[in-house]
């Protein structure tokens, strides 16, 4: 008999025990479950109250979900207007403000977060720009920004998978732009910094553990990158996990991979030690070396426990800088919708057990941090099919029916800001479970519902949202960019 364990919202723990003897047994956790109520008018919601349809009349005077959307929303300026960035001015006394994104690969989320921060800096004393992305790639970047020397031996910024996720035109943009601005901040530490807040050169860890297993194992190759090509916690398909798992041969290289891991980091390590590195940069340093071990070990397997261990490494990254620029530092953190919402409200925390830094946020800060989410229908965005592969542009599905976009799409206004403070009528109202889409590095829109979707609770999730009806994908720079003029610490060159 399987029985539901847990009082979550979203979903319960499934548990498999078996008797091994009169007074033993052995228990598994085989993983979450999810029980959906029936849908339509003679369906019930999580809470046990009857549920109303988003399409069609309820209370607040017989108007749709999509029309109380669409009367509360607050169409956004041009991109490139100075009163998009201003539209944001209700949360700068915060002292985190987390931009999210739909996707990796979308020009439209990129530019907004581009226009805030930059917006939050001039205007609101912003001081940190702390971005999902590995310490030495952004600390490439910091340095040209705040106008220090580059290192020797220091390779050029983002040049390992996923290329576009941070080596584009947008990122290029804004490190001028930051470079710029300081130039006219006399005391070196009230320039903005741009930080890296993601386990130490994950990128170059996971390239090196398929190369090894490339050569001895291609079957655990093969496993690895569809493992690794779920890193957000919305893949269901527990069965690439147990292959893993349950591979005799994968356990058996375990220990080497570990160890070659291992020696890269000791050796990037080795190279910073040679340039007398700042003190936050030591110490960074030393975090990162002490705990990096321990993430692969679990990576390997998959779970949420490296899930959890990257989002809090995130997070006291995030505390180490603030406390590094003192009391009064303010952080913009750039992070995809699965880090930067809530997880509270979503699968990953309900079901999976899975926490993140938006969470971890707000139980830190309290009302001092606004969470802002970012959505879209349809349009192109940049992608690959798996992990390492090649980038592509691809088309993206139009939402589904059942999905917090959808309701957005129907209201008919194309681009918005929606502040879940704004309309507690409607905040009740969105306080239903959706499906909510989350696209990473890798889409597959064949397998989009369960690859790509999730439910969630889209006003305990974020604090304000942001639509773009149609979006674009991201530009990325070519790896063989060369420009001249530019100083010798540019970090997009190769």
């Amino acid at each position: 008999m399987v029985i539901p364990l847990g009082k979550a919202a979203l979903g319960q723990s499934l548990r498999r025990i078996t008797r091994t003897g009169p007074d033993s047994r052995d228990e598994s956790d085989i993983g979450g479950v999810r029980f959906v109520p029936l849908i339509g008018v003679q369906g019930w919601t999580a809470n046990g109250r009857r549920a109303a349809s988003s399409h069609g009349p309820g209370q607040n005077s017989g108007r749709t979900l999509p029309q109380m959307i669409a009367d509360a929303a607050e169409p956004l300026p041009d991109l490139e207007d100075p009163a998009f960035g201003a539209l944001f001015d209700r949360y700068a006394d915060r002292r985190v403000v987390l931009l999210g994104e739909a996707s990796h690969g979308t020009s439209e989320f990129y530019r907004a977060r581009a226009a805030i921060t930059r917006h939050l800096i001039e205007n609101h004393g912003f001081t940190i720009v702390a971005v999902e992305a590995d310490w030495p790639d952004a600390a490439a970047v910091n340095r040209y920004v705040t106008h220090q020397a580059a290192r020797d031996f220091e390779d050029p910024a983002f040049t390992r998978f996923p290329t576009w996720m941070w080596r584009n035109t947008v990122i290029e943009g804004l490190a001028e732009w930051l470079r710029a601005h300081n130039g006219t901040v006399a005391a070196p530490d009230r320039r903005a910094g741009f930080y890296g807040l993601d386990i130490y050169n994950m990128r170059s860890s996971i390239a090196a553990v398929l190369d090894y297993l490339d050569e001895i194992d291609p079957e655990a190759a093969r496993i690895a990158r569809e493992r690794y090509g779920c890193l957000t916690p919305w893949q269901k398909d527990p069965a690439t996990y147990g292959r893993a798992v349950l591979s005799r041969r994968y356990r058996d290289c375990e220990d080497e991979v570990v160890a070659q891991l291992r020696d890269l980091l000791a050796q990037r390590l080795d190279y910073e030690a040679r340039d007398g590195a700042s003190f936050l940069d030591a110490t960074q340093n030393a975090r990162l070396i002490r705990s990096a071990e321990q993430y692969y070990r679990i990576m390997y397997y998959g779970g949420a426990e490296s899930w959890n261990l990257r989002d809090s490494h995130m997070f006291e990254t995030l505390e180490q800088l603030l406390q590094a620029r003192g009391p009064d530092a303010k952080a913009v953190v750039w992070a995809h919708n699965s880090h930067i919402g809530d997880a509270r409200a979503t699968e990953m925390g309900a079901v999976r057990g899975e926490h993140n830094i938006g969470q971890l946020c707000r139980e830190r800060f309290g009302d001092q941090v606004a969470l802002i989410g970012f959505g879209t229908h349809t349009g192109t965005v940049a992608a690959a099919n798996e992990w390492g592969g090649e980038m592509e542009i691809k088309r993206v599905h139009p939402s589904r029916v059942e999905s917090h976009e959808r309701i957005c799409h129907d209201t008919g206004v194309p681009n918005f800001l929606l502040d879940m403070t704004r309309d507690e009528a409607l905040r009740r109202r969105l306080m239903e479970q959706r499906l909510e889409r989350f696209i990473g590095v890798i889409y597959r829109p064949e397998t989009e519902l369960t690859s790509h979707y999730a439910n969630a609770v889209l006003p305990r999730q974020f604090d304000g949202w942001v639509w773009f009806d149609e979006t674009r994908a991201i530009t990325p720079l070519p790896l063989d960019r060369r420009r001249e003029g530019v100083p010798d610490t540019w970090p997009f060159g190769v």
